[in-house]
């Protein structure tokens, strides 16, 4: 086996992922889910902001996952923008049985784009938009997968799904997704900036040559 090809191997990406939504959607029972399969159902409200780390394996590559919970209450927006910056991935969350926290996801969209200085559009970014608490009755359901579906389509976000942090539902596939979604973009970004798979230097009118770059700006990769 070849030196870099040894390299590579003992190497993952880090990833910083943002969950945001309004106060009581889920959003600390989701991330502590994923991190240590807990599930508090009397969980505190979050202040501020607090964050995670969790390595999980997508398409046979590594990557640690720096999961941050944000506060929904407006009088903590000061303590959380400020931790916008730099995350590669954005998840919105609203609970399914709380149609306000559905349209809020807007705001929060909004309050990400501004904060975090997202200026290549919506499409070129890594969003996903979680539907929590799908574990609750059909009766006390507010928001319908098309509903969900359609106001994903309307708003360019082509990644979604549905969750139960209480029953251990498709929390897992979310990050997932959200890893894939991340994936996908940055080897689009690539591509059209001319790079291809692997590419030790481009060269430049048959003489000079430059070292390959990563497209973004965002992504760290660790040594393990």
């Amino acid at each position: 086996m070849e030196e870099n090809d040894r390299r590579n191997q003992n190497k993952n990406t880090l990833l910083k992922i943002v969950i945001l939504g309004d106060g009581g959607v889920g959003k600390s029972c989701l991330m502590s889910r994923f991190i240590s399969n807990h599930f508090d159902d009397h969980s505190f409200h979050t202040i501020g902001v607090e964050f995670m780390n969790k390595t999980i394996e997508v398409n046979g590559k590594q990557y640690t996952l720096q999961v941050w919970d944000t506060a929904g209450q407006e009088r903590f927006k000061s303590l959380r923008t400020p931790f916008y910056r730099g995350s590669d991935v954005c998840i919105l969350a609203y609970a399914i049985d709380d149609r306000s926290s559905f349209n809020n996801i807007k705001m929060w969209l909004n309050e990400f784009l501004h904060y975090a200085g997202v200026k290549n559009g919506i499409e070129r970014y890594p969003f996903m938009v979680v539907g929590n608490k799908s574990d609750v009755p059909s009766k006390d359901r507010e928001v319908t997968h098309d509903q969900l579906k359609q106001w994903c389509d309307d708003n360019k976000i082509s990644t979604y799904i549905e969750t139960s942090a209480k029953n251990d539902n498709n929390v897992v596939e979310a990050f997932s997704m959200a890893v894939q979604r991340w994936v996908d973009l940055d080897q689009r970004a690539e591509k059209e900036l001319g790079m291809f798979q692997h590419p030790d230097a481009v060269t430049l009118h048959g003489n000079g040559t430059v070292s390959g770059f990563r497209a973004t700006c965002c992504s760290r990769i660790t040594d393990v």
